[in-house]
């Protein structure tokens, strides 16, 4: 068996997302990166692209749960989308990091970032 790595990285999307009220109602930019390993020979040997994981796919799941969500903890939003993609995309291992850039705290900070991984 091969794994393969697919990668999406720097998913920039507008949400409600934060600990505070204001946060979720004002909203703030997100950027996400989504890494998928799955065994793609079959794809690979067929050249068949019904049978590899479809990009666009999963940047609408993505894009669905940031935008028409909304969660006090970034680790709650980004676990979802990593099972999601795992259960929907057949993968092994799905890596989930998300960026807030514009955090509220009294300091510089160029973002928080957070990553989950699950595998199946």
């Amino acid at each position: 068996m091969a794994e393969y790595r697919i990668s999406l990285e720097n998913i920039r999307l507008y949400g409600y997302h934060g600990a505070s009220e204001n946060e979720r109602e004002l909203g703030q930019r997100f950027e996400i990166d989504v890494e998928i390993i799955a065994d793609l020979s079959e794809a690979v040997a067929t050249d068949d692209m019904k049978k590899t994981v479809n990009y666009e796919k999963v940047y609408r799941l993505v894009e669905s749960e940031v935008v028409n969500q909304k969660y006090h903890l970034l680790e709650a939003m980004a676990d979802k989308i990593a099972r999601d993609v795992l259960k929907e995309f057949g993968a092994l291992e799905v890596v989930v990091r998300i960026r807030k850039p514009s955090v509220p705290i009294a300091g510089s900070i160029d973002h928080v970032e957070i990553e989950v991984v699950h595998t199946a």
